[in-house]
Parts: structure tokens; C-alpha cells; sequence
């Protein structure tokens, strides 16, 4: 006796299904590696010596990153404008006490830190 199978995919164009598919098995994956994304924003974070001036919820030298995220988060800046900073260095912005410029770090690993600021540090 022969089944026949029904699909999801059936009345879909060609390929459309397997496209769909792997768009499902990103979302998924990009959640899944959500807590990675955070442990390797700390991590970067003692990489570049940030934690030579800031602390997750304390002032040292400069602000904590709680107060940074607080500032530029939900939606009063964006990860790309405060890496930015985060690069050319600012003055005035959190008192007398300048932050010097990182152009040392790599953008991708800028974009990471910023957007991990952004979401809280956590």
C-alpha cells in the first residue's frame, strides 16, 4: 500500500520551503548562542582592559556599564554610534575625566562590546 505524504511546502515555490527552513534553524541558532554572545562580550571586555576603568554596576574611573547602558539604551543610540565613540575616544560626556580613544580593537569586536552595553551587560 502506498502513502502518500503530505508537505507544507507543496503549493510553495520551488525551494521556497528549504529557504524557510533555514531561516527557521537561524533564529533558533542565533537564540541559542545568546548567552555565548554575552560571556564573549565580558570577555572582551577583560581583553581590552575595559575593566580598567569600568565596572559592571560601579564607577571607577569611568562610568559603570550599567549607567552607559542606561544612557544610550532603549533606543537613544545605537551599537554602531556608541562603538563609534567607544573608538575616537570623548570628553565631557561623563565628566572632566576623558576617555581615551581604542582604535586599537577591531570594529567587529567594537560592535560586539557596544551592543553588549547596549542589552545591559549581561
Amino acid at each position: 500500500m502506498k502513502t502518500e505524504t503530505t508537505s507544507l511546502y507543496r503549493n510553495l515555490p520551488r525551494g521556497t520551503g528549504r529557504i524557510a527552513s533555514l531561516a527557521l534553524a537561524a533564529a533558533f541558532g542565533a537564540s541559542a548562542l545568546w548567552p555565548l554572545h554575552a560571556a564573549a562580550s565580558q570577555a572582551l571586555a577583560q581583553k581590552y582592559s575595559c575593566v580598567a576603568c569600568h565596572q559592571p554596576a560601579t564607577k571607577v574611573v569611568g562610568p559603570s556599564w550599567k549607567d552607559i547602558g542606561a544612557k544610550y539604551g532603549d533606543g537613544k543610540g545605537t551599537a554602531a554610534q556608541l562603538a563609534a565613540s567607544i573608538k575616537a575616544g570623548s570628553s565631557g560626556k561623563w565628566g572632566a575625566m576623558p576617555m581615551p580613544p581604542q582604535a586599537q580593537v577591531p570594529d567587529a569586536d567594537l560592535q560586539s562590546l557596544a551592543q553588549w552595553l547596549l542589552d545591559g551587560a549581561k
